[in-house]
């Protein structure tokens, strides 16, 4: 059983890698043909970033698509063939009720939505030109986040929470507000660590590959199988979005990878685990608050700029340096995450 699940795994992953590949070339022509470009933000609005980032202005965004288009297309296509065909075609069918109905939903949902924003800031629509302001995006996160709560609270009747080494605890009402603040935080974190060549891509590689493991570890297949197909978009995705980066991801990437993190998160009931699996998402956002607490209460800045990669970039690091660097943590932290994840199965 356990070798079958791991050949589907495998075998899902690479397909999901080749049929990316074979995307891209089709989705970078269409985005240079309606001219698709990143607009950089304005000296006097950020003349720190603008003076890093204004050689790259022009460069296409939306190449996220290439994710959620690949992963969602390839699960949709293998789930009809099942539909149709009976359950002997089902090998590769990865939809199911318990397991993928939501990830599914939730990605394809944020993944329109930043791609509206993406739109919107292409035509300079929204708030100094930049589509939709953060407040809005909070609001749609916060939306996203209630329809998922409703559905693991009320449809799927969970209401416990894993803590490692210590077990579950019951917290009923409380599961609701958790749940939101997961999501809410994985999606702006998400959206606050797009910001260099490869970055945002690279450590979810890394936090996706280890919610991978600890799916399959816990039985939960069809789930591990569906993380896998995001790992082998992105390694695809990579391929082109390394510095220099052929086309950015764009927020119909970032809004689609930092909630449907979160859902996979609470599905196996390791949101404790996030921090160690989504470090760098986690110092990203923390960046921006301390940032702007500290403007707003002492009227100064603590870091050159933020997000964090950009103070690093502030300080002369090329952008290349920062992201293996953050690589490097993102590596260390899950492997870390992985460890405590399967003592705390081992000691509870």
């Amino acid at each position: 059983m356990l070798q079958f699940q791991a050949i589907r795994l495998l075998l899902l992953t690479g397909i999901t890698f080749v049929v990316a590949l074979l995307v891209t070339p089709l989705v970078t022509k269409l985005l240079f043909k309606y001219r698709a470009g990143k607009q950089i933000r304005s000296a006097t609005d950020a003349p720190i970033f603008s003076s890093l980032h204004k050689g790259k202005e022009g460069t296409p965004t939306m190449g996220g698509i290439i994710i959620w288009v690949s992963v969602l297309a390839l699960a949709f296509i293998f789930f009809l063939i099942n539909y149709f065909f009976g359950d002997d075609w089902g090998y590769f069918n990865i939809i199911n009720r318990a397991e993928t109905y939501l990830p599914i939903a939730a990605m394809l949902i944020a993944a329109l939505l930043g791609l509206l924003d993406d739109i919107l800031g292409i035509l300079r629509i929204g708030p100094k030109g930049g589509g939709i302001s953060m407040k809005h995006k909070l609001l749609v996160y916060l939306f996203i986040g209630l329809i998922g709560a409703y559905w693991f609270f009320v449809k799927l009747g969970w209401t416990t929470l894993y803590v490692p080494f210590a077990g579950f605890f019951q917290i009923d009402g409380w599961y609701i507000p958790i749940f939101l603040f997961v999501m809410v935080a994985s999606a702006f974190s998400a959206n606050e660590t797009d910001g260099l060549d490869g970055l945002l891509g690279g450590v979810s590689l890394f936090s996706f590959a280890s919610l991978t493991v600890v799916a399959f570890v816990m039985g939960r297949f069809d789930l591990a199988v569906f993380t896998a197909m995001i790992v082998g978009a992105l390694l695809a995705f990579l391929w082109f979005n390394i510095y220099p980066a052929r086309f950015f991801m764009g927020d119909t990437g970032s809004m689609a990878l930092g909630i449907t993190m979160g859902i996979i998160a609470l599905l196996t009931n390791t949101a404790l685990l996030l921090p160690f699996f989504a470090p760098i998402l986690v110092l990203e956002s923390l960046s921006v608050i301390v940032q702007l607490f500290s403007k707003k209460v002492f009227k100064r800045k603590i870091f050159l700029s933020t997000p964090i990669h950009h103070h690093f970039e502030a300080l002369g690091w090329h952008e290349s340096r920062v992201t293996m660097r953050f690589w490097i943590i993102s590596a260390v932290s899950n492997g870390l995450g992985l460890v405590i994840f399967f003592l705390s199965r081992m000691f509870v």
